[in-house]
């Protein structure tokens, strides 16, 4: 008896520690980033906040106090901690930076979307006249080098 018993609960052991896999929802993920429209590459990218602007500086000073750390997760811990303990005046640099920052993706922002507005392409007039020379391009070459028009005239 005791052995059957311990075969029922090895089983219900086996069942909670395997690995579920997931089929159906996987399917429904890429339709979902269909819908979504993609990103521009020309859009100004948002400004960093204040602590990202702190962050910059602080890797800076930490790489050269610990040169041999290689470890991310710990500048990152480092830097929250050191940010938590900062009065408001010691971040004012950074909030200043910051909102300098915003200012100027503000600007770039106003000057995108008038851009979009305009001429309701912002990946640059360069490539479409690129691809439009080369959709000229493909109809010489199909006009002189196909052959088709030469052999119904014989």
């Amino acid at each position: 008896m005791k052995g059957s018993r311990s075969k029922t609960e090895s089983k219900k052991a086996d069942s909670k520690l395997s690995v579920k896999k997931r089929g159906a929802p996987a399917a429904s993920k890429p339709s979902t980033k269909k819908a979504k429209s993609a990103k521009d590459p020309n859009m100004p990218k948002r400004p960093a906040s204040a602590f990202f602007v702190f962050m910059e500086d602080f890797r800076k000073q930490y790489k050269e106090k610990h040169p041999n750390n290689k470890s991310v997760s710990v500048v990152g811990k480092a830097g929250g901690d050191k940010w938590k303990s900062l009065s408001e005046a010691e971040k004012a640099p950074y909030v200043a930076k910051a909102e300098k920052r915003k200012v100027e993706y503000e600007k770039n922002m106003v000057a995108y979307n008038k851009k979009m507005a305009d001429g309701g392409n912002a990946s640059g007039e360069d490539e479409s006249e690129k691809s439009r020379s080369e959709v000229n391009d493909d109809d010489e070459d199909d006009e002189e080098g196909s052959g088709e028009d030469e052999d119904d005239d014989e």
